[in-house]
Formats: structure tokens, C-alpha cells, sequence
């Protein structure tokens, strides 16, 4: 029996999932995880093969991450801007056919990331090759990223930096023992002198 001011028990250990009271409960399983798994992966093949030997991804923009944190990080971002595809010579609606991500929302803030995206555009405008449709090609179908960001190297080289005989640690140290024990050197070389 419930002691002092608490809550009577009323679990509800009887809930059916097919049917209640208050009608079906929809209590999900998933048992066909392994299927999805493998269907996902078919349809993921079928659909490059489907546009080889076009790549599966699209070219994507170099921008600068958000926030004062990050705003140093360049990453791949949703798509180009309306003003550097006009830039690059070309509309959002042919640059969409030829695989360009658009992004009508973006706007560009600085000239410097403008152009950086402008001259990415022409490069691989440069490099296309545009087949007629449906026509049967030979070629090797680009996979993964399409033209993936260099990684900036590393602005400190240690063949740049001098490297002391000595480091600076064991220096620090042998001057803090000296100091230590600088008084007990006077003592002793006071004594030495009065004998």
C-alpha cells in the first residue's frame, strides 16, 4: 500500500502494439535493415551508372565557415552564387545541366572569395567535355569529391627554425638550482676564507 502523500500505481503494462482501445499504437521495427542497406547501395549504383561517365557529385564552391571561431576554415559549400556564374560566362540553368550546384541565395561579400570561385569555374569548364545526349562514350566516371580543396601547407618548417645546442628548458633549470643554492656557495666560500 502507497505510505504518506505519494501517487497511487498505475502502470499500463498491457498496451498491445497491433491494436487498443485507442487504436493501433504503430510501434515501428526495423527487421529489414540489411534489405534497405543493400537496396540503397542497387539504387546508388544503378544511378551512376545511369549518367557515366558523368560524375556523381557536383562541383561545389570554396567558402569561408561562419562565425568569427571558424571564419578561417575553407570548406565546400552548397553551391555557386548567381554573380560568379555570370562572372565564369554562364547561366544557373546551364550550369545545373553540366553538373555546377547553384545556390540562388548566396551572395558574395568579398572580391577576393569571388574570384577564387570564378577561376575554380573556369577550370572545370575548361576540362569538360560535353557529349551529345544519348550518346554511348567510353570513359572513367569520376568518383567522390569533384575537384576537392588543396590543404594549405604548413606555415612553420622546423629546417626553419635554429635549434640551440642547449634547450632552454635545461637552461631555465640549472639557473633556478644556481639561485637556490647561491646562498649556500657564499656560506661556504665565507668559511673557506676565515680558515
Amino acid at each position: 500500500m502507497v505510505k504518506h502523500n505519494n501517487v497511487v500505481p498505475n502502470a499500463h503494462f498491457h498496451k498491445k502494439w497491433a491494436n487498443s482501445s485507442r487504436g493501433p499504437l504503430g510501434v515501428k521495427v526495423n527487421l529489414n535493415q540489411a534489405q534497405k542497406k543493400k537496396s540503397r547501395r542497387v539504387k546508388r549504383a544503378a544511378k551512376a551508372a545511369a549518367i557515366a561517365p558523368a560524375p556523381l557529385d557536383k562541383l561545389r564552391p570554396a567558402v569561408h565557415c561562419p562565425t568569427q571561431r571558424y571564419n578561417a576554415k575553407v570548406r565546400l559549400g552548397k553551391g555557386f552564387s548567381l554573380a560568379e556564374l555570370k562572372a565564369a560566362g554562364i547561366t544557373a540553368a546551364y550550369a545545373q545541366t553540366v553538373g555546377i550546384a547553384v545556390d540562388k541565395r548566396r551572395s558574395n561579400k568579398s572580391e577576393e572569395a569571388m574570384n577564387v570561385n570564378v577561376e575554380r569555374l573556369k577550370t572545370y569548364l575548361g576540362n569538360l567535355v560535353v557529349f551529345k545526349k544519348g550518346m554511348k562514350v567510353e570513359g572513367t566516371q569520376v568518383k567522390g569529391v569533384v575537384m576537392p580543396l588543396a590543404k594549405p601547407a604548413a606555415g612553420i618548417v622546423m629546417g626553419d627554425v635554429e635549434v640551440p645546442a642547449e634547450s632552454s628548458f635545461i637552461t631555465m633549470r640549472k639557473a633556478r638550482v644556481e639561485t637556490k643554492l647561491d646562498g649556500l656557495y657564499k656560506g661556504a666560500a665565507i668559511r673557506k676564507a676565515k680558515e
